[in-house]
């Protein structure tokens, strides 16, 4: 398979009188359709790392390429449009809006690209939502659900304009064992099933070891 992300020589400083070196020349490349974690202590890079692959952040030096296009040197509103059509993100904190019910929330991308929405919008909002088993409760309020319930939307949302990849940041840190376990169950079939490439930034060792590639990184380097 192609590589759908690809990093070289990349670094990224952060500070102008005290700076501090956070990558180190690093090369990386992700297969598309790959199913991928990252370990690291706390420190590492991990985070950095992985906002750099999405484009919310900027390499101090090198080169990034989502898709075969090099987003490094494209302006804002570039970025802003490669993000919304290739990527979905899943943090620790799943960022639902209160204010919206569930498939408000998991609308909210589509919403971003185009204010209208349609009857065939809103039924691959449901679609999503039987995928992650919380079609039930899409009328319900996001603050009357369980922190794993709330990860599942998330999840729903991240899928909504159908991203070829999806950047996942500890998506489990927040759960207890079983919602973790099954967070990284609906990531799994949505890998086999829309083979959708993933890169998930871990700490849970067990979350770690059911994917394809772990890769490791320590004091901003890939060592592994």
């Amino acid at each position: 398979m192609p590589n759908i992300i690809e990093l070289k020589d990349v670094s990224k400083v952060y500070g102008r009188r005290i700076r501090t070196e956070v990558l180190h020349n690093t090369n990386l490349s992700i297969e598309e359709g790959s199913f991928n974690s990252i370990m690291g202590a706390s420190g590492s890079g991990k985070t950095t790392l992985l906002n750099i692959m999405g484009t919310l952040d900027k390499p101090t030096n090198g080169q990034i390429y989502i898709g075969g296009n090099r987003t490094d040197k494209m302006s804002r509103r570039s970025l802003a449009s490669t993000r919304n059509k290739n990527i979905g993100f899943v943090f620790q904190f799943h960022y639902l809006l209160p204010e919206f019910n569930v498939i408000e929330n998991v609308l909210l991308p589509h919403s971003i690209k185009s204010l209208f929405c349609g009857r065939k919008t809103r039924e691959k909002a449901e679609q999503l939502l039987e995928l992650v088993g919380l079609l039930s409760v899409k009328k319900k309020k996001v603050y009357d659900l369980s922190g794993g319930q709330q990860q599942r939307i998330a999840i729903a949302r991240a899928l909504m304009n159908e991203p070829k990849i999806i950047l996942a940041d500890e998506p489990t840190g927040n759960l207890d064992s079983n919602s973790a376990e099954s967070v990284y169950n609906i990531f799994k079939d949505i890998n086999v099933q829309l083979g959708t490439t993933f890169v998930i930034v871990t700490h849970d060792e067990r979350i770690a070891r059911k994917t394809n590639r772990i890769i490791e990184i320590k004091d901003g380097a890939i060592i592994k």
